[in-house]
C-alpha cells in the first residue's frame, strides 16, 4: 500500500473557485482547493477538499476506483471545480472514463449536494443513490435536486446485481426515523481488501492532515489560549489547534472546554491584536482548561475506528438490531484498511475492530471500553437528544441488543 501526493498541474486560485457554495454556505465557501493521493498504486485514490463551521473545519473525501473491467468508480462526491475535474480528468486519460457515480448515503447533504455538479461533468457516467433519498423541508424528486433523470438509478440491495458486483461489494444500513432515513452504503474493493465508508466510523489522526496544511490559519486560530494572543505559525501549534478542531467537530462543547460570557468576550475582542474579519474581529468566546489534551488523547484512542458521539447518541440507537446485523455483515469482509469520507484516511483496521466499535448498542458486551467515550464529553449531545425528544422533534433510543 502507498500514500503519495498526486499534484495538479499548477496552483491556480480560480481553479479553486465554487459557485454554488451559497446552496451549502460553509467554509471554505467558495474557495475549495483540491488534494489527490494514490492510496493504491494505479488502484485508488482519494480527494480531499475542507469542510466545516467557524474555522472548526475537517477533510470531506470522495474515493476514486479503478475498476479491473475498465474505468473509474467514484464514491461520495466532491465539489467538482475546475481543479478536482482536471485531477480526474488526469486519471481518466490513463484509466478509462468515470463509469459510475455513488452517493452512499440519504442523509448527508454535504455529500448529497455535489453529485449532481459531478454528474454534469461526467455525462458518460451512471449514478447510483443510496435508497430512500429524501430532501427538507420539502421532499423533491431526485432532478429537481440536480440529479440526471435518465442515468441515476438506485443503489440494488444485492450488492451481486450492481454492474460493478464483480469486483465490490456493499452493506446498506438503512434506518427509518420517520420524517427521512439515514442510510449509509459501506462498499468493500476485494483486490485492495479497502472498506469504504461515509460517516458510520472514523479515525482521528494525532497531526493535522495535509489538506488543512495548504492554508493553516483555520489550525492557528484555535491554537491560542485567549483573544490576546497572536497567529503564530510552527508545528506545535497547527497540532493544537487541529486536535481542538477534533474536540470542537466531535463534541461541540468538549468538557475541557468554556464559554466566555458576552461581556469578557467583548472586552477581549477590544484588546485583540487583528480585527480583519479573517479573526472574527478579534473574538475568541473559548477557554481550554488544563485537561484538555487529556480529553483529545482519550478520544484519538491510538487512532481506533469509533463512531462519532452524534450517530451513539440520536441516529443508531433508533435500530440497535438492524446496526448489529450490518456491522456483522460488513466484518465478514477480509478489510484491512477503511476510508472514511471524514478525519483520517486510509487507517489501517480489522474487522474485528470495526465490529466493537458498534458495541455501545449492546447490553453486556465484554469490549464496551474499546468503544468508551469520556461520560463528561457526551454530556451535552445526550442534553440535546433529551430536549430532542421532550419537543417530540427525535424518538426515545430503542433497547440495546
Amino acid at each position: 500500500m502507498i500514500n503519495s501526493r498526486v499534484e495538479s498541474q499548477k496552483d491556480n486560485p480560480r481553479d479553486w473557485f465554487w459557485p454554488f457554495w451559497l446552496a451549502l454556505p460553509v467554509y471554505p465557501y467558495s474557495r475549495r482547493r483540491t488534494l489527490c493521493r494514490e492510496i493504491v498504486k494505479d488502484t485508488i485514490w482519494t480527494f480531499e477538499q475542507l469542510h466545516g463551521i467557524l474555522y472548526t473545519i475537517v477533510p470531506i473525501r470522495m474515493t476514486v476506483i479503478k475498476l479491473d473491467a475498465g474505468g473509474l468508480l467514484v464514491y461520495a462526491p466532491i465539489a467538482p471545480t475546475v481543479e478536482c475535474v482536471r485531477l480526474v480528468n488526469n486519471l481518466v486519460a490513463k484509466h478509462g472514463a468515470v463509469k459510475y457515480i455513488i452517493l452512499p448515503t440519504s442523509s448527508g447533504l454535504e455529500h448529497k449536494i455535489f453529485v449532481g455538479p459531478f454528474a454534469r461533468q461526467f455525462p458518460a457516467a451512471r449514478v447510483f443513490v443510496a435508497p430512500h433519498q429524501w430532501s427538507f423541508p420539502f421532499n423533491l424528486p431526485l432532478s429537481w435536486l440536480g440529479f440526471p433523470q435518465k442515468r441515476t438509478h438506485i443503489l440494488p440491495e444485492d450488492s451481486s446485481q450492481a454492474p460493478f458486483g464483480d469486483e465490490l461489494d456493499y452493506a446498506i444500513l438503512d434506518i427509518n426515523l420517520g420524517r427521512g432515513s439515514f442510510v449509509e452504503v459501506a462498499m468493500y474493493h476485494r483486490r485492495s481488501h479497502t472498506l469504504l465508508v461515509t460517516d458510520s466510523v472514523l479515525s482521528i489522526p494525532e497531526e493535522p492532515p495535509e489538506i488543512l496544511q495548504l492554508d493553516p490559519y483555520p489550525l492557528l486560530f484555535h491554537a491560542r489560549e485567549n483573544a490576546h494572543q497572536p497567529i503564530a505559525d510552527n508545528p506545535a501549534n497547527r497540532r493544537q489547534g487541529w486536535q481542538r478542531i477534533c474536540l470542537f467537530a466531535i463534541y461541540f462543547r468538549p468538557s475541557a472546554m468554556e464559554i466566555t460570557g458576552w461581556g469578557e468576550m467583548l472586552r477581549d475582542a477590544i484588546k485583540a491584536p487583528n480585527h480583519a474579519p479573517k479573526a472574527y474581529f478579534g473574538l475568541f468566546p473559548f477557554r481550554w482548561r488544563e485537561n484538555w489534551q487529556q480529553t483529545f488523547t482519550a478520544l484519538r484512542g491510538n487512532g481506533r475506528p469509533f463512531v462519532a458521539p452524534i450517530l451513539q447518541t440520536l441516529i443508531l440507537p433508533q435500530a440497535p438490531q438492524q446496526v448489529i446485523i450490518w456491522a456483522e455483515q460488513v466484518a465478514q469482509w477480509d478489510f484491512q484498511q477503511i476510508i472514511s469520507c471524514h478525519f483520517d484516511a486510509p487507517f489501517a483496521a480489522t474487522p474485528e475492530q470495526f465490529r466493537q466499535a458498534f458495541t455501545f448498542l449492546e447490553k453486556n458486551s465484554a469490549v464496551n471500553s474499546y468503544q468508551s467515550l469520556l461520560y463528561e464529553d457526551m454530556k451535552f449531545i445526550q442534553e440535546l437528544e433529551s430536549n430532542l425528544v421532550k419537543r417530540g422533534i427525535a424518538t426515545p433510543a430503542k433497547e440495546k441488543v
